[in-house]
Order: structure tokens, then sequence, then C-alpha cells
């Protein structure tokens, strides 16, 4: 079945989540070894109590976009396959193996903006769980709505996140928040 044509589905928060992050991380940071700065759990799997689409987010943090070619190649002897960046500069994508449960898995400069946007967000819902509820409404709506539209309800997500982002901009700043310190996983 081709992922991109599933139904949308939002499930309630699965505290088995974190693990299977874990379970998926570790052959990931084998391979990539001193390549890695930090493997994240991102995304709304990451936000205990958040509801999400049951497919973990995985962002590994690399020295800088030179080292991108050697974690490419890395993670291919794991049989990731290497997409581009697939219209979000500063973020490489890869589908994951066959064999290996369903995830998503980028590949971000330490330094890259989108790599510190996806570690504010998840650190700001985290800290504010009415964001975080709020956020779980929309999404459950969203995918009621758009249930074979990905693209929509990804496009119908902007305005919220954006406002959160906005949000979350003000907090990192009144407590120092970067993502160097944000990071939960090495």
């Amino acid at each position: 079945m081709n992922p991109a044509r599933d139904p949308m589905v939002v499930v309630d928060y699965d505290p088995a989540w974190p693990t299977l992050f874990a379970t998926l991380r570790a052959p990931v940071a084998a391979a990539l070894g001193d390549l890695a700065v930090a493997v994240e759990h991102v995304g709304s799997t990451a936000v205990p109590g958040l509801a999400a689409k049951p497919v973990v987010d995985m962002d590994v943090a690399i020295p800088s976009a030179s080292a991108l070619d050697a974690a490419i190649e890395r993670l291919a002897s794991l049989g990731y396959v290497h997409r581009g960046d697939q219209g979000i500069p500063g973020r490489a994508a890869f589908d994951w193996p066959p064999h290996v449960r369903r995830h998503h898995l980028y590949v971000c400069a330490r330094d890259s903006a989108e790599y510190r946007r996806h570690l504010l967000f998840r650190d700001y819902l985290r800290a504010h769980p009415d964001s975080a509820a709020a956020y779980t409404a929309l999404k459950r709506h969203l995918a009621a709505r758009y249930r074979t539209q990905r693209e929509a309800y990804t496009d119908a997500k902007g305005p919220f996140i954006g406002d959160v982002l906005a949000q979350a901009e003000d907090w990192a700043r009144a407590i120092g928040w970067t993502a160097a310190n944000g990071s939960s996983e090495t």
C-alpha cells in the first residue's frame, strides 16, 4: 500500500512511542557513529499526551551540511533511501527500509533553522499542555475533513503551527532555550 494514499488517521497518544523511537534510533545512531551530533524524537509522537498520526519522526543532527553525503552513504547501508529535501531547505528526507516499521527520518545540520524549529515546536508543546490540547483538537478535525488529502491536511495546520512557533520564540527567549539545551536525546 502506498502510504501517501492511506487515509489520514490521528490516534490518541501511545506511551509506547518513546520505546519505538529508541528501537528505531539504535541502528541509525550505530551506523552514523560520531557523524551524528544528536538523534532526536520530534513531531507529535514525541509530545506526551498529544494525539498523532502513528508514525515516529526522527531528526539526525550532523555537524554541518558538508557531512550530508557521508550520512546518506551510511544510512543507505541500513536500507534508507535519500529523497532530497522535498521542498524544505535544510532537511534531507529518507524513506524507511522495507523491513522496518514506517517512520520519518530527516537529517539536518545542527545549526539549521529546520532542526531548531523541530526541537522548539516539540519542547514548547511539551511545556504547554493547553497548546498541545488545541493542536490535538485541530489535527482530529483536519484528519476528518481531509481524510484522503495529506497535502491539504498539512497546509491547513500551517497557520496554527506558525502561531505556536511565534509563541515558542518568545518562550525560548524568556527561559534561555536553545536547540543545544533543548535536546533530549543524543
